[in-house]
């Protein structure tokens, strides 16, 4: 990272390695936690999964004296379902408006900070939490918020919270007799970025790894190496993190997870059921709980996360959990496959950003689910119909502004690169599926090809019958409530949708008889960054 921001960030590294405490000796024997959430974060931009143009030796550290997920999937691609189902453990399709983006969080869900406090921890978040949304309680479902200090970062687009400090904050006004809960949530790599950040770095864009979906070009590649900076100050913060829990003695108690909300915020990634958005970095650091440089590949989801540190807390999960506990697989002898029914995975979208229609409705989703296995995505999309990015009206808007959207979105039929414009915007069959051996990028769709008609019955059967044991309302044949729950940005609905507005509050009163979506008196956006 550029000037002396980064040479200053770089000598607190170094400085504070060399202040022992003995803080972390007197510390409660339950483990401190901290969750380390990217925002728009691929996995295959960490070095440790394979990352050839962008450094990260901060996350890589903690894979390397941890352990490492090969199969870590968000349960629902975008950043309020996503985090909402790590903070739950619920599947995204049980959490009613809370499946949808930007919603109001029904006040009935329980979030394990909040348990966890209740049984003795301290708790506290900096950057994002949950978000966007509103919540109902005293705090965001992630913690108490510690967002004071600020600074002036390297390049525009950037966050000015100084995540670093503010964490050293919740360090030093905390109880140290208790053990503390806290979530270091970054706002990299969300949009926008500094246009050219790269040449300030002196990146070299014949390094930069451009996915198969994606034209070859100088603009996108530039685009890639723009994220890239955005990745690397990210982990720099990581950095700063593990050098606060050192200088107090405190990092090998602790329990360190260190992932991302979802993938990159690029065209046919953010938003999109592909595996480059669902299927996530994910590493764990526990001190000798866990036998450093372990690769597992057990399948894992976000709603698995809040049983899993339940449990190493002490505790039971909450009935309300129904993710699976992994800690088995974390304090493990064994790499690999540790446990054999953790051989896939389900997930799904309801609505994400405004801007698709269906006739006389408004702010509709793109409903899709899917399964995971080793070898296969098979996903189903229920509304064909819809356009999957947004209508075209709207500016396909459930994709980030970019010089590659717009690059994309600009093409004509009949220009050499159309067919990544298709790719990208263009309505999709009601199946997909994808052979992620011989096409990781998904961009070949076999599907159609009868050969593999029995491999898709077997799959869908095998989605839809989990999915009917969770009381998913999509399966059950009620999914159109997604439909009417309230999207909460009403002035910006008017705006988007002008003479095709109606109130959405209104028409799922109409709808449904009642005031089922509870709506705090006076409530405000309290997380208004995407």
């Amino acid at each position: 990272m550029k000037n002396s921001f980064y040479l200053l960030n770089s000598s607190l590294l170094l400085i504070l390695s060399f202040f022992p405490s003995i803080e972390g000796v007197a510390q409660n024997k339950r483990p401190n936690i901290l969750v380390i959430m990217g925002d728009d974060i691929s996995r295959n931009s960490m070095g440790v999964y394979g990352s050839k143009y962008i450094k990260t030796p901060n996350f890589d550290r903690i894979a390397n004296e941890g352990v490492l997920f090969t199969n870590a999937y968000v349960c629902n691609p975008k950043c309020s379902p996503s985090r909402a189902c790590f903070l739950t453990g619920r599947y995204s399709w049980q959490l009613e408006e809370a499946a949808n983006h930007i919603p109001v969080i029904p006040p009935k869900w329980k979030f394990y900070p909040k348990l966890l406090e209740e049984s003795g921890y301290t708790i506290g978040y900096t950057g994002k939490g949950w978000g966007p949304g509103v919540y109902y309680g005293e705090h965001n479902p992630a913690g108490w918020e510690y967002n004071e200090i600020s600074l002036v970062p390297p390049y525009k687009g950037m966050s000015k919270k100084d995540y670093a400090s503010n964490f050293e904050a919740f360090l030093t006004k905390r109880d140290s007799e208790k053990p503390f809960c806290f979530w270091f949530g970054t706002h990299e790599a969300h949009r926008k970025y500094e246009k050219d950040s790269y040449k300030k770095e002196n990146k070299d864009l014949n390094k930069v790894t451009v996915q198969a979906f994606f034209p070859d070009n100088e603009l996108v590649r530039g685009d890639l190496a723009d994220y890239g900076v955005e990745v690397e100050y990210h982990d720099l913060q990581i950095g700063l993190a593990l050098a606060s829990l050192e200088k107090r003695g405190l990092l090998d108690n602790t329990i360190i997870i260190a992932t991302s909300d979802q993938g990159m915020p690029f065209p046919y990634v953010k938003g999109q059921i592909y595996d480059e958005d669902f299927h996530e970095a994910f590493v764990v650091r526990w001190g000798d709980k866990i036998i450093p440089g372990r690769v597992v590949t057990d399948f894992i989801n976000f709603p698995d996360v809040a049983p899993t540190l339940m449990e190493a807390a002490g505790l039971k999960p909450d009935n309300q959990m129904t993710g699976k506990s992994f800690l088995d697989a974390l304090v493990s002898e064994k790499s690999g496959r540790i446990d054999a029914k953790r051989s896939y995975s389900l997930i799904g979208k309801e609505r994400h950003d405004n801007g698709t229609t269906d006739g006389d409705l408004i702010a509709v989703s793109y409903p899709v689910r899917a399964i995971r296995t080793d070898k296969y995505l098979y996903s189903h999309n229920y509304k064909p119909n819809r356009w999957p990015v947004g209508d075209p009206e709207f500016n396909y808007n459930n994709c980030d502004d970019s010089p590659t959207k717009n690059y994309l979105t600009g093409l004509k039929e009949g220009d050499k690169d159309y067919n990544y414009f298709k790719l990208s915007f263009g309505k999709r069959p009601a199946d997909e599926l994808f052979d992620l051996e011989k096409d990781p990028d998904c961009v070949n769709n076999i599907a159609s090809d009868p050969q593999y008609a029995s491999l898709i019955k077997e799959l869908k059967t095998k989605m839809e019958k989990d999915l009917r044991k969770q009381k998913d309302p999509r399966v059950l044949g009620k999914g159109d409530v997604f439909d009417y729950y309230p999207q909460i940005r009403e002035e910006k609905i008017k705006k988007l949708y002008k003479d095709k507005y109606y109130s959405m509050f209104d028409k799922f009163f109409e709808k449904f008889g009642k005031k089922t979506v509870p709506i705090p008196s006076g409530f405000v956006e309290k997380d208004g960054e995407n």
